[in-house]
């Protein structure tokens, strides 16, 4: 996929300001640098409208604009020019297959990201990550809604889960799961292009759901369906400032929130159906 990068260069704490602002606009994801924020946006999405909402926010908070066109043919040179390895405690790592092993670590996979996002990098996946320690994965039937890479696919059939499915609305990302499931010998991950609607299973003992606030407000009463009772929702890419809306959507479709982290300006939070 072709993306527009956006370098957002401003203080820290208008960089969470603006953070706050364009959550609800179609970037594909955001990272937090020393310079302010970088933006991505999928060249198929609004760029006009997005220049309007930026031009806006320009006229109230003190931040300049950096554009860059990023072509898929570029995606994966760029990630692994900055690509390093990801260390969750002792619990997990996460590298590329052109870095060495990682010593003491219980779990090691090993991702490729190639033109999908998920690496353990940014906050989200590192939460998702590290609240999957404390998850009952053995034996479980386990969904990956919106996959990416297909990373914590992969770990949840590393931990004994019984069989996978993944799902993205990416097929780069659909391919990449596969290609990485290969990679790390793990067999029992069906991935799919498509939506919610395109998933087969049901009664799933739990569900990752690491997207953004829009996507997972939108499909948490189709994901309590797909839930067994008494199943958990792990869910991120969510700010902190969103955690009383979602909370509260999660409890009207029949959630109950179980634990949560922050990491940043992250949240990574659990329930349970």
């Amino acid at each position: 996929m072709d993306y527009w990068k956006y370098s957002l260069l401003t203080d820290p704490d208008t960089a969470q300001v603006l953070l706050a602002y364009l959550s609800d606009a179609p970037f594909d994801t955001f990272e937090e640098t020393d310079t302010g924020l970088d933006a991505y946006l999928p060249a198929k999405a609004s760029k006009a409208e997005v220049d309007q909402l930026l031009d806006e926010l320009s006229q109230q908070f003190p931040f300049t604009i950096e554009q860059a066109f990023l072509p898929a043919q570029n995606w994966n040179e760029i990630w692994e020019s900055n690509f390093k390895p990801v260390v969750v405690g002792n619990f997990c790592a996460v590298r590329a297959d052109f870095h060495p092993p990682q010593p003491d670590v219980q779990w090691e996979l090993v991702i490729n990201p190639k033109m999908a996002f998920g690496t353990g990098h940014h906050e989200t996946t590192w939460q998702c990550i590290a609240a999957m320690e404390h998850l009952p994965m053995a034996g479980a039937h386990v969904l990956d809604y919106g996959c990416g890479t297909g990373i914590l696919a992969i770990l949840a059939s590393k931990l004994g889960a019984a069989d996978v499915e993944a799902v993205d609305i990416e097929e780069e990302s659909r391919r990449n799961t596969v290609e990485n499931a290969a990679v790390n010998h793990v067999h029992n991950i069906t991935a799919r292009c498509g939506t919610l609607n395109d998933v087969q299973g049901h009664d799933f003992d739990g569900i990752l759901a690491n997207i953004n606030r829009n996507v997972i407000l939108d499909s948490l009463p189709r994901l309590a369906q797909l839930i067994r009772p008494g199943g958990w929702l792990l869910v991120s890419g969510i700010l902190a400032e969103d955690e009383t809306i979602v909370v509260e959507t999660a409890q009207q479709a029949g959630f109950e929130k179980k634990n949560q982290t922050q990491r940043g300006n992250w949240l990574c939070v659990e329930f349970q159906r």
